[in-house]
């Protein structure tokens, strides 16, 4: 039996990930896909018309000659008729979680009608991230990436990976300070010390950018990949951290890649890439993530997690992201 539009609505509330390719716009990412949902599901079978009873002439020849008699008929309703009325669905209401720029690719988690009451709980969750950033050393430019406007040309063959990675270990500790500091939480308490022995001690508050791991992956002069494991980060704050780096290397550095491994519980396993960007990937998206969704709406009581079977509607201001 052929799945109707409106069971099809029914099963698009939700929260998954897609995985953002470089050089498109998070805003871009978000229409696509609502415009391929709604192609979808205008396509899928449609409520039928209404019906209206009307009586309806008919000429009717009997013994005693012609007699005009009227019958009583039911009619589709013309005001129902799609090339009347227009596509069924013309809007859903996706938001979107912790935003990629254009340059940068990655993780990149969505939410669908009431998913995104998950999106605001991701946010006050602070939830940590992963991202796997590649740089190259011997040039520094005016907006930190290896495509902007070089403003400064050094060497770099002084530069080992023992010499990076004292670097990499100064910026962590550097950065646990600042964790420490975030927290809010008694340093010198039972609680403080079990939080950062299981690794769950972070700011629970807005803070600046903290890194919380990087270590070198990959080392081949001048290019070199670093992973780092941070939050409430910016991907020109990881793009910056690698100018940084090369300065403290008495050197320059300029980033060549940004790319989000994993955005809380969301990995790139779970990320659908740009051919899967289609009703049937994400509704499966959306189950496989329900676990995920479940937990989150149990810690948050604020939270109504149910379907609800009338379409969302999204405000002006949020239509002109």
């Amino acid at each position: 039996m052929a799945l109707s539009a409106s069971s099809a609505y029914r099963m698009l509330h939700g929260i998954f990930a897609v995985y953002k390719p470089p050089g498109m716009r998070w805003k871009s990412v978000r229409d696509t896909i609502e415009m391929k949902l709604l192609q979808e599901l205008n396509s899928l079978e449609q409520p039928a018309p209404r019906q209206r009873v009307l009586f309806l002439p008919r000429i009717q020849e009997s013994s005693s000659g012609v007699e005009l008699t009227k019958v009583v008929t039911s009619v589709p309703t013309l005001a129902d008729h799609k090339l009347v009325k227009g596509p069924s669905y013309t809007y859903l209401k996706v938001g979107v979680g912790h935003k990629l720029d254009t340059r940068s690719s990655g993780v990149f988690v969505l939410g669908i009608g009431n998913g995104n009451q998950l999106l605001t709980a991701m946010y006050k969750k602070h939830y940590t991230k992963a991202y796997t950033v590649s740089g190259v050393f011997g040039k520094a430019t005016d907006d930190f990436s290896d495509v902007g406007k070089v403003i400064e040309k050094t060497t770099y063959k002084h530069i080992t990976r023992d010499r990076l990675e004292r670097v990499l270990a100064m910026v962590q500790g550097a950065n646990q300070k600042a964790l420490l500091t975030h927290s809010h939480v008694d340093l010198t308490s039972q609680e403080a010390y079990e939080m950062a022995v299981q690794g769950l001690l972070r700011p629970m508050v807005n803070s600046p950018p903290i890194v919380l791991g990087v270590r070198c992956v990959e080392f081949s002069p001048p290019n070199f990949t670093l992973e780092i494991q941070c939050m409430h980060e910016t991907q020109q704050y990881l793009r910056k951290l690698i100018h940084e780096i090369g300065l403290e290397l008495r050197s320059s550095a300029a980033c060549t890649k940004v790319r989000r491994t994993r955005d809380g519980p969301f990995t790139l396993d779970c990320a659908l890439t740009h051919g899967h960007w289609d009703m049937n990937s994400i509704t499966n998206a959306i189950e496989e993530c329900r676990p995920i969704a479940t937990e989150m709406s149990k810690e948050d009581t604020s939270m109504i997690w149910e379907n609800d079977d009338e379409e969302d509607s999204m405000t002006k201001e949020e239509r002109n992201i």
